[in-house]
């Protein structure tokens, strides 16, 4: 019975948000000017019968709480499957834009969404549904008492950062820049769980990363915060995808991440409000 409830709740958040779009939508049709976020793709609604796989390709750090939404999908639409490509942003787009299968593109930056709605691989206009905040990553109790970004750049102090093309290392890298800080990492990692793995297998002292990761990893590492990571903070934009082989299934999942529990489900991992 309280699966039952929960499920009609989530039915009727998701619903709810499809709902909204498709009033926007018929309000704003007599205009030549398109809002945005607005979409010409189908949208569910309570009475929608749902089935088939979603596929969303979502950046790695968004692993997590997707897992969870995604699990409270299959619950609210029995007979749905949602399926998930966690990595790199950059790489994400460019497995789109090269004609990857996909239903939704969740990104870690504008920069590297706009990588897909340039090749004109999405539908409509891309939405921010959360941001993220920088954070150091440092072994266990912080043994090499890291307390700043310059610390890092300790004589002797191993370092990996996400590569330089990915959301965090860009954002990284223009913390840095802005601090008037050098660092040269013993690694570049392809994603930012990759870059997060190395700490916790004490590869490396200290790692940069999204304050979400830290707080994914349950205490195996020590989170440091730093003054910089305030200026780089990135924005998250979800689309859904041009060719999206169940279109109606891929509206109703973004509706449920910008649900009031979609909401609750990312800060609660740690992410920060649109």
């Amino acid at each position: 019975m309280i699966r039952s409830a929960r499920r009609r709740t989530l039915q009727l958040a998701v619903g709810g948000t499809a709902v909204l779009l498709t009033l926007s939508a018929c309000s704003s049709s007599s205009s030549s000017d398109t809002p945005a976020g607005a979409s010409d793709s189908p949208s569910a609604s309570p009475s929608t019968k749902l089935s088939g796989t979603v596929t969303v390709f979502a950046a790695a750090s968004l692993q997590e709480s997707f897992t969870t939404l995604g699990k409270e999908f299959e619950a609210a639409y029995p007979g749905t499957k949602v399926e998930f490509n966690f990595g790199g942003s950059d790489v994400l787009a460019a497995s789109i834009t090269s004609g990857a299968p996909a239903d939704v593109f969740a990104a870690a930056s504008p920069k590297t969404m706009k990588i897909v709605t340039d090749a004109k691989d999405a539908t409509g206009t891309p939405v921010t549904f959360v941001r993220n905040q920088l954070e150091i990553a440092a072994l266990p109790g912080n043994p090499k008492k890291i307390s700043s970004l310059k610390d890092l750049t300790k004589s002797g102090l191993k370092v990996a950062l996400c590569a330089k093309t990915v959301p965090c290392g860009a954002a990284a890298q223009n913390a840095l820049t802005a601090a008037g800080l050098k660092l040269t990492p013993v690694s570049y990692e392809q994603d930012v769980k990759s870059a997060l793995t190395k700490v916790e297998l004490k590869e490396v002292d200290a790692s940069i990363v999204y304050k979400t990761d830290v707080k994914a990893a349950a205490g195996k590492v020590a989170g440091v915060e730093f003054a910089e990571s305030s200026k780089v903070i990135n924005d998250y934009p979800i689309v859904a995808l041009k060719n999206a082989p169940n279109a109606t299934a891929a509206q109703a999942f973004i509706g449920l991440v910008e649900s009031a529990e979609g909401q609750k489900v990312l800060t609660t991992a740690g992410f920060l409000k649109p």
